[in-house]
């Protein structure tokens, strides 16, 4: 019960947790990568993000099998 509400929210966690590292241990990098995408062109930022979310599927779909 309440199964894939409790993996949802464990990915969100997860996914929460890894860039609060990133922050707390890169601070400047990570202020300089933001600062950068703010420069990017709206097409160059559309494709990152379906490149990542192609990556993120096929990352759960080989792992979940």
């Amino acid at each position: 019960e309440g199964g894939a509400l409790t993996e949802l929210l464990s990915a969100l966690g997860l996914v929460l947790g890894l860039e609060g590292a990133l922050y707390a241990a890169f601070p400047g990098a990570m202020r300089r990568a933001l600062a950068s995408i703010g420069t990017q062109p709206d097409q160059a930022l559309r494709m990152a993000g379906l490149i990542a979310l192609m990556g993120g599927v096929a990352l759960v779909w080989l792992v979940r099998g």
